[in-house]
């Protein structure tokens, strides 16, 4: 496996100066004690145009960011697990429309939460939740640190987020529970591709980490993509700050140093950015990578194209002029949201602040890795409007 090749920013129709600007940019909030570090990466027409490191990979003992450093991906191994379905769906295992009990039995007969007059009432579903509400995440379910409704708090005292139980007990744990909304009914972003970890294990009967590296990690080159750090690694984990330079509060993040009884499928990957832009470089390339193809070119299409419709959103997740495929958020409009980028883009990130963009009308993709959770609602708009900058 090579590595993705470099070509000179100009020859790809980037500016120079201006990519060097967002470099600066990013530097000044280094400088000024806001961001711990950053590797950023700008891609266009199938070569590197920018992979820079700045900053500190360890703000507490004071190392400077490399550009192999591993982050805490988390959301970011969302749109990894849906692939993992796509390959099933393509090799006749599965149907998007199949009901998840189907595969999964303990989500049979669930029941919706409806709060009336201060009571909640359980009622039946309308119709079983589909593979498919699980990618777009309209099966109903939620998570817990998204609101204070009664099923969120259920999901709270149960400890959804925990990762000491298996994914099969927590896909058990989690059926258990009242869902949020009727299935189909509304866009909630939620635990549901956790439950793909879940459904790619009993599908494929392979442990989800060992499924992912057997069939996209290793025929992708992604060698340093995994739910835990090897002991001889750990030098190269990126962490963020102890306490949040904004609000003064302590920083929780995952622990990568030691493997979690639970493989999130919705949140638990460490990896590098060059890994991850390998990820990317193969859904710009429509399924194939360096000869490795694993899903055909229609189905990455149809994987980036809207499934909502006309299905409301809950929330800010979803930006305006935005909605949702199979495990990314896609751009409907040219205007309305506040980022730039063109129709047909998708994009998604991670809560410790990681985030991407694939844009395929200008052949570019761009990421930047960093370990900032709460400031990661700045970065993200910051980071794309300078890329775009850079475009001429």
């Amino acid at each position: 496996m090579t590595d993705l090749d470099f070509a000179p920013p100009a020859e790809l129709g980037l500016c120079p100066e201006r990519l060097q600007h967002m470099l600066d940019v990013l530097q000044s909030n280094v400088d000024r004690g806001r961001l711990p570090g950053a590797v950023v990466l700008v891609a266009r027409r199938g070569k590197l145009a920018l992979f820079e490191s700045l900053g500190r990979q360890d703000p507490a003992a004071g190392t400077p960011m490399q550009r192999d450093a591993i982050f805490r991906i988390y959301s970011m191994t969302k749109p990894v697990v849906s692939v993992a379905v796509m390959m099933l769906m393509e090799q006749g295992k599965l149907l998007l429309s199949d009901p998840v009990a189907q595969h999964l039995p303990e989500f049979a007969n669930q029941k919706v939460a409806v709060e009336r007059d201060g009571q909640v009432i359980l009622e039946d579903v309308a119709r079983p939740a589909t593979v498919q509400d699980l990618l777009r995440h309209t099966a109903g379910l939620t998570y817990e640190f998204l609101g204070a409704a009664a099923v969120q708090r259920q999901y709270a005292q149960h400890q959804l987020g925990s990762r000491e139980r298996s994914n099969a007990e927590f896909s058990r744990d989690l059926a258990a529970l009242p869902l949020m909304h009727q299935p189909g009914s509304v866009w909630e972003y939620s635990r549901a591709t956790d439950v793909l970890g879940r459904l790619v294990e009993v599908i494929s009967g392979q442990a989800l980490g060992d499924y992912l590296r057997q069939n996209i990690f290793t025929p992708l080159g992604m060698h340093e993509t995994a739910f835990a750090v090897d002991a001889a690694d750990h030098h190269r984990i990126a962490e963020p700050f102890g306490h949040d330079p904004d609000g003064g509060v302590p920083m929780r993040v995952l622990d990568p140093r030691r493997p979690a009884a639970m493989e999130s499928g919705g949140g638990g990957l460490l990896s590098t950015a060059m890994d991850y832009a390998r990820f990317l470089q193969f859904m710009r390339n429509r399924g194939e990578l360096q000869g490795a193809r694993l899903l055909g070119p229609r189905t990455v299409d149809y994987m980036t194209a809207d499934h909502l419709g006309g299905i409301p959103s809950t929330g800010d997740l979803l930006p305006p002029g935005h909605g949702f495929g199979l495990g990314f958020a896609v751009r409907m409009a040219a205007g309305i949201s506040p980022v730039p980028g063109s129709v047909g883009s998708y994009f998604w990130g991670g809560i410790a602040g990681t985030t991407f963009f694939v844009d395929p009308a200008e052949d570019l993709y761009a990421l930047l890795m960093i370990q900032a959770p709460n400031q990661r609602d700045y970065y993200r708009p910051l980071f794309r409007s300078l890329v775009y900058a850079a475009l001429l």
